[in-house]
């Protein structure tokens, strides 16, 4: 499976389309952070549908992903595909934690999963954008692709477990207001 993991990486970096390297490194900016995420939520929540507390669970979605994806990072300590192989080289800055699992795809798919159950009908293309900056990071070249399926499983199960909890509190709520 890791020699798989490994090829597919060679092969995604060694077919990268010129044209496309800019693309896809905006991409991976973009997802850095969870920034696109959160400035969709406040989209969503402000202009669109008025849910303010969308962009508060986003924002929250976001800080809950990445304390995830980094201590499981600590905890795993799988190399970056350059330190194995450094040519080609990554279109974009090493970054300084380890590779499994992908921190982009783990907040894309935590906050991709929120939104979409906050809003079905966008349901598709936030969960296509999601896989556009996970694949991102097997493109400009510091992932694997392993790394970035990982990412998405544990991030779909943190956005369910971010829409589980909020609905604990305001069941709570609603029972602490009754009284």
């Amino acid at each position: 499976m890791v020699h798989l993991d490994r090829s597919l990486q060679q092969w995604v970096v060694d077919h990268r389309s010129g044209l496309l390297d800019p693309l896809l490194e905006g991409i991976t900016y973009a997802g850095s952070f969870g920034a696109i995420w959160l400035l969709l939520a406040v989209v969503l929540s402000g202009l669109a549908w008025r849910r303010p507390t969308l962009a508060v669970r986003t924002g929250a979605t976001i800080l809950v992903a990445e304390a995830v994806s980094g201590g499981a990072k600590e905890w795993l300590d799988r190399d970056r595909p350059p330190l194995g192989d450094p040519d080609p080289a990554p279109l974009v800055p090493l970054p300084a934690t380890s590779s499994f699992p992908s921190g982009h795809a783990t907040v894309a798919f935590a906050c991709a999963t929120v939104l979409a159950l906050a809003v079905p009908r966008l349901r598709w293309p936030l969960f296509g954008l999601a896989a556009l900056v996970a694949f991102s990071r097997v493109y400009v070249g510091v992932h694997y692709p392993l790394d970035v399926l990982a990412g998405a499983a544990l991030g779909v199960l943190i956005g369910l477990s971010v829409r589980y909890v909020g609905a604990v509190i305001r069941r709570f709520a609603r029972r602490a207001d009754a009284r």
